[in-house]
């Protein structure tokens, strides 16, 4: 299947750009190969208005957020996860607008109990990114509606890239704020302890029987037809586990080895997030009893098939 990216998204930095009544985006000028041109920080409302996803501790953005809000109210201030690109800027804004900010909690708040065992006897490595200041002043659950002035979201429970990653359901829009479980540039980096690609297919399977079909990301450009990317986004996954699969019949490997072997195309510049998405389907094919490490667990370990 072809991917279904967009990458020729060029956004203005720090410019408001209205995508639809009442909706409102500006662009963080930390663009980088994990955050492509920047995160995405979304002003939802007329009067009173939603700020999802901060974005990082860059005071330009901020001024950027101050200047697009002058003359409104800030009333939520909304976090889909807390990675360092999502999650620091909320408290800042917080203080200057005195809005509370909305999120699931900690990232490790819903992590599996095998994520627990790994991270503590796995030497799994990880926590790229991960903001570990995040504190919601009010804890998000599932299902939970969030109502504003002339808006309401209702909160999609998605872990998979991270633990505490929601996604935010637009009522009345078909529409989606999919922070980075979903986004029209690339795929998704799951990177265990906190990544679980057992979870991250979940939630996207969950996505694929729900109504909505415009996603705002969190990076790039806005996705109409999202169910699209939601397929893909699976058969991408299911082949990377064909992959692995294969070369596991072959002999036993280590991450680092199908790593050099599965991205051997790819610029090395992101071998290191490549072998944490083939560790993320180890660790998955191991849950279900198809390979086994020579020896204990660990992110070092040699793989063979069950």
């Amino acid at each position: 299947m072809k991917p279904p990216f967009q990458t020729d998204h060029t956004p203005d930095i720090g410019v408001t750009l209205t995508l639809s009544e009442g909706l409102r985006v500006l662009t963080c000028g930390n663009a980088s190969p994990m955050t492509f041109t920047g995160t995405q920080t979304y002003l939802l409302g007329e009067e009173e208005v939603a700020v999802i996803d901060p974005g990082p501790d860059d005071s330009a953005h901020l001024a950027a957020i101050e200047a697009a809000v002058l003359g409104q109210r800030v009333s939520h201030i909304v976090v889909t996860h807390s990675h360092v690109d999502h999650s620091p800027l909320a408290t800042q804004l917080a203080a200057k607008t005195g809005a509370p900010i909305y999120g699931f909690g900690p990232a490790d708040a819903a992590r599996s109990d095998l994520m627990n065992t790994l991270a503590t006897d796995g030497n799994l490595g990880g926590a790229e990114g991960i903001d570990p200041h995040f504190a919601p002043d009010i804890l998000v659950a599932d299902g939970d509606i969030i109502d504003g002035d002339g808006w309401a979201l209702e909160a999609v429970h998605t872990p998979g890239h991270l633990s505490n990653h929601l996604c935010f359901a637009w009522q009345g829009n078909d529409s989606l704020f999919s922070g980075d479980h979903v986004m029209g540039w690339a795929s998704t980096l799951v990177s265990p302890p906190d990544g679980d690609l057992t979870a991250f297919r979940a939630s996207l399977k969950r996505l694929q029987s729900r109504a909505e079909h415009t996603y705002y990301a969190g990076h790039g450009a806005v996705l109409p037809e999202a169910h699209n990317m939601l397929d893909f986004l699976l058969a991408h996954r299911l082949g990377r586990e064909d992959q692995i699969m294969a070369r596991l019949h072959t002999a036993p490997q280590t991450v680092a080895e199908l790593t050099a072997d599965m991205y051997a195309d790819v610029s090395p510049i992101l071998h290191g997030a490549a072998s944490r998405n083939i560790l993320a389907h180890l660790i998955d094919l191991f849950e279900r009893g198809l390979v086994t490490p020579e020896g204990a667990f660990r992110a070092d370990a040699r793989f063979q098939r069950s």
